[in-house]
């Protein structure tokens, strides 16, 4: 919970976290090591000195180092973990969702964990989706159009089996699908992160709701376009954020681009954690304000109103998560992590 300068207190989701191994233990080929040190490099280049990891511990971090980082220290009442596997680069998933349920059981009421599909599995992923919801109760998947399978370089949600998958989401009451379509990651493929596809697939399926992570970038102008037909379109702003310390003008621009064509109502925060920790985010985030210029131009603002929105309401109405009720649930439990 963040306490604000005025006493107020914001329920605070962050809806983009996740539980990773990218150890050389854990790597299949060279392509294991590209792929942690790209992110490690987004770590370096966009956090504050002060907030830097070393290598090391960046590359397979602790349960212990999340519940600490994203509760304990980070402001955030509850957390969505967004499970990626990469099994053409690692043993084990890199992003495991069976022990991002450990942590959902070990700490009730703070996590959710969601599922993940890949449409090239055929059948076989159908009875997948099936076992997350009948085991795990997921209420939503991420999916990474870029990943790799063997000599296929990525797949498209206009693909057929993937409006099967959809089909089969809806069915089973999985209703949040949130995508990566943002910035590549060595070695994958930027053409396979291009939000083009989000248009088809989001009027195919209006009983879904796209959440797309890392808003399109570098592709904001094409996103907000589809955005603002497409009604289930939501700005996910994991890689976003972290411009507010590097670049906090052209996280003015970003911010202000996605008000204007959405609306505050479908901007969802997002850490990306461990890329980045969502302390340091957050903090920045309810002290900025946009310039002046950005606000006269684009007719938007960054009140708090529209900030608590943006922290933890407008996921908690995609989850169905009651916040007051989720707070009496938290702080009366003597489970709750203090």
């Amino acid at each position: 919970m963040f306490k604000a300068a005025n006493g107020e207190e914001i329920f605070v989701i962050d809806a983009h976290i996740a539980l990773w191994d990218g150890s050389p233990e854990n790597q299949v080929n060279q392509h294991g090591e590209e792929f942690i040190s790209c992110f490690y490099d987004y770590h370096k280049n966009l956090s504050p000195s002060e907030n830097l990891w070393d290598y090391e511990k960046f590359r397979k971090f602790t349960p212990e180092d999340l519940v600490n980082d994203v509760i304990v220290n980070g402001y955030a009442d509850m957390a969505i973990f967004q499970p990626v596997f990469l099994t053409d680069f690692y043993k084990k998933p890199f992003g495991d969702i069976e022990e991002n349920n450990k942590l959902v059981k070990k700490h009730p009421g703070r996590f959710i964990s969601n599922g993940s599909f890949d449409p090239r599995d055929g059948e076989r992923g159908l009875k997948y989706l099936e076992y997350l919801k009948a085991k795990h109760n997921v209420q939503g998947v991420k999916l990474y159009t870029a990943e790799w399978r063997g000599s296929s370089k990525g797949y498209k949600l206009t693909d057929e089996w993937t409006q099967r998958y959809l089909e089969k989401c809806l069915e089973l009451g999985i209703k949040n699908i949130h995508i990566h379509k943002g910035p590549t990651i060595t070695p994958l493929n930027r053409d396979a992160f291009d939000v083009a596809d989000v248009d088809q697939a989001a009027s195919l399926n209006p009983g879904l709701n796209f959440i797309i992570e890392h808003c399109g970038l570098p592709r904001l102008e094409d996103f907000c376009w589809i955005a603002t037909q497409e009604k289930n379109v939501y700005a996910g702003l994991s890689v976003v954020m972290p411009f507010i310390h590097t670049r906090p003008r052209y996280f003015a621009e970003i911010i202000s681009e996605l008000l204007y064509w959405l609306d505050e109502d479908r901007i969802i925060f997002g850490s990306d954690y461990a890329i980045w920790e969502p302390k340091w985010l957050i903090e920045k985030f309810i002290n900025f304000e946009l310039p002046e210029d950005i606000k006269q131009e684009t007719g938007t603002d960054l009140t708090m109103g529209v900030k608590k929105k943006i922290l933890g309401e407008n996921i908690a109405r995609l989850y169905g998560i009651d916040i007051e009720k989720q707070k009496e649930i938290l702080w009366n439990s003597k489970k709750a992590v203090r």
